[in-house]
């Protein structure tokens, strides 16, 4: 060893310097704008996005349980199809001559609401109506089983049902109670408890009862006879769709849902994006950091003490292979 190679007593080693803010803005400007090209990408499609209602028989939902296609088939055969959210908006469009009622989610209806729609004039179409609608709607009905069957033969007079043929009806059946008996009602698509069309007749028009939504839906109006049966029972008549809104409930929807879904959908490629920012950012493990060494020992001094190492366990032949 020699003295040459060994660092002066008085050297220090070198402080690494922290990055100022012009070194930082060069490092993060790149993913920054990224960031918020991403951003600005996500609000221009949040505000340009349109929402499609769908639900069970929507006429205006595209989804296999909607009935947005039995709605077109009536637009174009020159009937005007008026969808109606509120019992005062169904009842005034129902109040026109030549109009046919079609009820679905009658649940969603009280009593007093009911009674207003019985009020109207015109034929009315029943979806799976409840026990309390049957009531107020079709005096004299009431719902006697179900079925398991999903096709049914139409086996009735009814001029409608018989055009049809066997249609995809099994699911409820209803029959008319003795006391109701009244001329005129005919009851098609028989099972062993009822049938799954029911029509009673009234004063100024007919009110026909189907136990099953599935000759109206999207998925199911090309099967069987389906189509058919649904158009024959609406006619040439105009339709007013009466598809109730859920009764809202004041005080109980939290900020999360009183956010549109465009926001929701808007904060999926955002969540995606900082995840990604935060791998690539965090593979970095930062600058490297020199270590001072806590004494400082010099050459001779080292030199010295192996030395006598070396002298202490008589290692001769390393010491003369020493440099």
């Amino acid at each position: 060893m020699t003295a040459g190679t060994s660092a002066p007593s008085g050297s220090q080693a070198p402080v690494p310097v922290s990055p100022g803010p012009g070194e930082f803005w060069r490092r993060a400007r790149g993913p920054l704008a990224f960031l918020g090209g991403l951003v600005l990408l996500a609000v221009l499609l949040s505000l340009g996005a349109e929402d499609t209602p769908e639900g069970f028989l929507e006429p205006e939902g595209p989804n296999p349980q909607g009935a947005r296609a039995l709605a077109q088939i009536l637009q174009q055969r020159g009937a005007e199809v008026t969808v109606a959210r509120e019992t005062d908006e169904a009842a005034a469009a129902a109040a026109a001559d030549d109009t046919v009622l079609v009820l679905a989610q009658s649940h969603r209806l009280l009593p007093e609401e009911l009674d207003r729609i019985a009020d109207t004039p015109g034929d009315r179409i029943l979806v799976q109506p409840t026990t309390q609608a049957l009531g107020s709607l079709a005096p004299g009905a009431v719902m006697s089983g179900r079925t398991e069957d999903s096709t049914l033969s139409a086996d009735c007079e009814l001029p409608a049902a018989r055009a049809a043929g066997n249609a995809d009806t099994g699911g409820e059946l209803f029959a008319v109670e003795a006391a109701g008996d009244q001329e005129g009602t005919a009851g098609c698509y028989p099972a062993d408890d009822g049938a799954a069309l029911l029509r009673v007749p009234r004063d100024d028009g007919a009110t026909t009862v189907l136990g099953s939504a599935a000759p109206l839906t999207n998925e199911r109006l090309g099967r069987e006879g389906n189509a058919a049966l649904a158009l024959n029972l609406v006619g040439e008549s105009d339709v007013v769709w009466f598809l109730p809104d859920v009764p809202a409930q004041a005080g109980q929807a939290t900020l999360w849902e009183l956010l549109p879904r465009s926001f929701h959908l808007a904060l999926v490629p955002l969540g995606v994006t900082l995840l990604m920012l935060a791998l690539w950012r965090g593979r970095r493990m930062g600058p490297l950091v020199t270590e001072r060494l806590p004494v400082v020992v010099r050459a001779s001094e080292t030199t010295e003490g192996r030395a006598g190492l070396y002298a202490s366990r008589r290692a001769r032949g390393r010491a003369a292979a020493a440099p």
